[in-house]
């Protein structure tokens, strides 16, 4: 058949399917039809490669709908066997955005592959495959979001405003398919589409929005909003990098920019209609009526880009709103462009796109710390315009600046959005024209602040000269805080306590109090210099005098540089302060805001935190959620965790132990695949799973964690085989977690546990008897792998050093059993599952201060066991890296990165003794499984919409809208 007779007819191949003129054909071997672009012209007398792979695209071009539909030239689609090769029906390309059919689900996905190609059209492999699927279900998502902020404006709710510097959201689309209860359509569709839904997702890169805790609880948060109707906005940047991919080489942790956006990222919606003003540097001039004006300087934009966040059970969908910044077209100077000079034709975008790039930047140099302030400026700022304009359109007619209040709630995630309570009251003053009274009045009543640390380097300061130079009318406003706070509280205090409580209590730091208050202090007594004196001598008529050489005079120390307390002013800017966990909130009044508790007891609360059980339990352990479910009758759990404590009474069932453990080995099982696939390592699922995944910080003591696997290799390696086997249970260490880049200590432990982990996995006498993990590039989707298979978890910070966590609630959600100090929400966990449920070691809270006087003080004898694990690790066994910098942060008895801080020494017998326990209670499953499913009863308090309804009901004030 020649080449013009082929353009002229519909043929059809052996496969049976109709071929148009956009496809030609010819296989003289075995006349399958392999379809090529239109007007190609070649003819295939080839090999049997090439007709498999026609065979192959036939038959996916079938299962999508024909020749008119998405094309497969250049791959090999994976052809699904579940689904009937002899299925007649055609899919459609039909946009259908709010179905909730399987047919008319396919038909949408193939309409957004179609006809809102982010790949070739040619193509339909797992990556366009999870573009279209996430497309198509965002057409659901934007509906419902439409339609929850209309009638969030209708009803005129009082919303809360989520300010974090973090959002760590994890993967979206199998998360928004749960929300939406639509997993089962959406598993039909792909599978008619020749995929499979779970390795679609898989496609999804997960955002990198965020780091830690801090992040993945403000994810958590927004997830608990929208399922429990509340009106609300989360608001955050879009970093462009993340924080930093990491990976694992001979060298430790190495860190590369994260590319979660190269390719797309289709579940935000940019909002080119909403972008607001941003101003650095410049200076501050006042005008002929007084007003004060801030002129001059750095201008970029904050450009609005919403990813829709759906609620379970309701049609409420709010925002987490991110802002990215750019500056107009004007700003490139042409100019300088045609003359070569393209650095500088560019400077005003890269100045400007640079803020959002990387989620906490090196602050090292003035450089960096300029950058910091700068993105916690544009985060507070942008929000802080969207929030008032929000509320004018929405107040309408009834537009009042005192009922901002009524309608307005914001809380900051920490010291990092502390701008806000300046930037509001500059935008009340300087741009609606209240006076000073007002805008402070409404600021201090719409404002609130959760604290997260202890720790002092984490409570903020910023350097007053470099805030003058970057916020010049912020500094003046900053400063007149200061000053009426200093006022009210001279009106507070005891005139001799005064001068102590402005020194821990005002916001700036060294900087001379204001001559008002000064007035107010005790007049010391001045002390005179004396320069010389004369020698005793009875009177005569002719005096002589000595002469007294001038004593020299020491320099005086530098003066300290002002600073700005970002922790003090959020503190006095908001009405509400709180806590994370009953124990840190105790901290909190008794030692970090002692005197502003003291001040204004009515200030402080506690908000124990929480994890959502959706995504934490629900969806990313369906085995044992299907357990659960079965023996408590309903899903209703999922919304209702209080039902969780039900599965009490079955605690000692037979059958139930059964179900439990065949659920927690499916997933160890997965789990097992995913670290081969990670690592290269082989672990047995037989093993008890054992798991510390966090940042990794001195104070969470992952050192003190890899020097008890060092200790007990080291034992291991002084038995017979005979021996070694009946003392220790089978068991896979694993950690995972980013060292922050700069922080070589940090990076050092890293280094460790990667050097310690070569040395045992491959030590054939050991074999499956121990195994170390060190899971790279550590994230939520991780964590969603790891949780679920996970029996022992370790967290074993410092006594009175986590403010809560938020992992260890999740590991016991999925009947994980923990190990650690009485620090954070582990107090409260442990209260809740029950004492014998709980692996306790370690120095309590209330003795930390005076263990470290009494290392101070050279009091402290360290145990053998500790000094035997230091000198093996100094032997080389390990490798030939130099760990004197690491272990010598354990010696010695003061001195920066010396005398032991964190007091890993001082727990280390407690801590080895305490995972002897674990190895005995690990040998009686009957035991360890009651104890697990104890811990998925006690877990109910831990969810988010626990916290939430709190927050709503004792800070925000705000009450639930459901869209009807």
């Amino acid at each position: 058949m020649g080449m013009a007779t082929m353009a002229a007819f519909s043929v059809q191949g052996a496969c049976g399917l109709s071929v148009n003129q956009s496809c030609v054909s010819d296989c003289r071997d075995a006349g399958i039809w392999i379809r090529t672009r239109r007007d190609i012209g070649m003819r295939s007398s080839s090999s049997r490669r090439q007709l498999e792979d026609g065979k192959q695209r036939c038959l996916f071009t079938r299962r999508i709908g024909g020749c008119g539909g998405i094309r497969c030239v250049a791959s090999e689609p994976k052809v699904k066997t579940s689904v009937d090769d002899n299925e007649e029906s055609v899919i459609p390309s039909v946009a259908n955005p709010t179905s909730r059919d399987a047919t008319a689900i396919a038909s949408n996905i193939k309409y957004h592959a179609e006809y809102t190609p982010s790949y070739s059209p040619y193509k339909f492999e797992l990556e366009q495959a999870y573009v279209a699927t996430a497309e198509s279900l965002r057409d659901t998502l934007v509906q419902r979001w439409n339609e929850t902020y209309k009638h969030f404006q209708l009803d005129n709710a009082k919303a809360i405003h989520y300010l974090s510097m973090e959002f760590l959201q994890g993967r979206a689309l199998l998360n928004a398919i749960g929300n939406l209860e639509v997993k089962d359509a959406y598993s039909q569709a792909l599978q008619r589409l020749g995929h499979d839904l779970e390795a679609v997702a898989e496609k999804e890169p997960d955002a990198a929005l965020g780091n830690g805790g801090l992040g993945r609880l403000a994810s958590c948060f927004l997830d608990s909003l929208a399922t429990l109707n509340y009106p609300a906005w989360g608001y955050g940047l879009r970093y462009k990098y993340g924080l930093f991919h990491q990976s694992i080489t001979k060298d430790g942790q190495k860190e590369e920019a994260e590319k979660w956006l190269e390719m797309g990222y289709p579940w935000e919606i940019p909002r080119h209609d909403i972008a607001y003003p941003i101003k650095f540097f410049g200076k501050v001039v006042e005008n002929y009526n007084g007003k004060k004006e801030w002129l001059g300087g750095e201008n970029v934009k904050a450009f609005a880009y919403d990813v829709p966040i759906p609620g379970y059970q309701t049609k409420n969908t709010i925002s987490l709103r991110l802002w990215s910044t750019k500056v107009s077209a004007e700003d490139f100077d042409l100019d300088a462009f045609n003359a070569g000079d393209h650095e500088k034709a560019n400077l005003a975008h890269a100045n400007a796109e640079k803020i959002c790039y990387v989620l906490y930047p090196g602050d090292g140099t003035l450089e960096g710390k300029i950058l910091r302030l700068k993105q916690q400026y544009t985060l507070c700022s942008a929000s802080i315009q969207d929030i008032i304009a929000r509320f004018k359109e929405w107040s309408g007619a009834k537009f009042s600046w005192d009922t901002f209040p009524s309608k307005v709630a914001i809380q900051m995630n920490d010291t990092h959005p502390t701008l806000c309570v300046p930037e509001l009251i500059r935008l009340l003053i300087d741009e609606e024209g209240l006076s000073w009274d007002e805008a402070w009045k409404i600021t201090q009543a719409t404002v609130a602040y959760t604290n997260h640390t202890v720790l002092p380097e984490a409570l903020e300061k910023w350097p007053l000269e470099l805030f003058q130079k970057l916020l010049p009318r912020h500094i003046e406003i900053i400063e007149q805080i200061d000053e009426k706070f200093l006022t009210f509280l001279a009106s507070k205090i005891p005139k001799e306590e005064l001068e102590a409580k402005i020194k821990s209590m005002r916001i700036l730091e060294n900087v001379e109090v204001p001559a008002a208050i000064q007035s107010l202090l005790p007049v010391k007594p001045v002390k005179a210099d004396i320069i010389s004196k004369p020698d005793p001598q009875p009177k005569t008529d002719k005096v002589e005098t000595k002469k007294v050489e001038k004593v020299k005079e020491e320099p005086l120390p530098p003066k300290p540089a002002g600073a700005v307390r970002m922790a003090n002013l959020s503190v006095i800017g908001g009405h509400k302060v709180n806590g994370v966990a009953a124990i840190h909130t105790e901290i909190v009044k008794d030692e970090v805001f002692s005197d502003f508790y003291k001040l204004w007891p009515e200030k402080f609360q506690n908000k124990t935190n929480g994890v959502t059980p959706r995504r934490w339990l629900s969806f990313c352990n369906p085995e044992l959620s299907k357990v659960i479910t079965k023996w408590l009758g309903s899903e209703d759990w999922v919304l209702h965790t209080e039902q969780l404590a039900g599965l009490r009474k079955f605690a000692d069932n037979k059958e139930l132990h059964k179900e439990w453990i065949a659920a927690k080995t499916a997933r160890k099982e997965k789990l097992a695949v995913y670290i081969k696939d990670r690592t290269g390592y082989t672990v047995s699922p037989s093993s008890l799973f054992d798991i510390q995944v966090k940042r990794i910080h001195e104070y969470k003591r992952q050192l003190l964690n890899i020097m008890g696997v060092i200790y007990r290799y080291k034992k291991m390696k002084e038995m017979s085989a005979k021996d070694r086997k009946a003392k220790f249970v089978p068991r896979v260490c694993m950690f995972g977690g980013k060292a922050f880049a700069t922080y070589w200590q940090a990076k050092r432990i890293v280094k460790l546990i990667t050097d310690v982990s070569a040395t045992i996995n491959n030590d054939s006498e050991i074999g499956d008897l121990l195994k170390v993990i060190f899971i790279p590039d550590y994230n939520v989707s991780v964590a969603e792998v790891l949780i679920p298979a996970s029996e022992l978890s370790q967290h074993i910070s410092t006594a009175g050093m986590e403010a809560s966590g938020t992992s260890n609630m999740k590991f016991v959600m999925n009947g994980c059993i923990l190990i650690g100090t009485l620090d954070g929400a582990n107090v409260e966990i442990r209260e809740e599952v029950g004492e014998d449920n709980f692996f306790l070691f370690g120095a309590l809270a209330p003795e930390i201060a005076g263990l470290r006087a009494e290392r101070a003080a050279g009091k402290f004898i360290p145990d053998p066991r500790f000094e035997e694990v230091k000198k093996f690790i100094r032997s080389g066994v390990f490798g030939d890296y130099n760990y004197n910098e690491l272990l010598s942060s354990l010696e010695g008895n003061s001195g920066y990165g010396r005398g032991d801080y964190f007091l890993v020494g001082k727990d280390f017998p407690s801590y080895i003794e305490c995972q002897e326990e674990v190895d005995l209670a690990y040998k009686d499953q009957e035991k360890w499984t009651k104890m697990s499913i104890l811990n998925v009863a006690g877990s109910y308090k831990f969810s988010s919409d626990r916290t939430i309804h709190e927050y709503a009901n004792d800070i925000w004030d705000i009450t639930p809208s459901a869209v009807p």
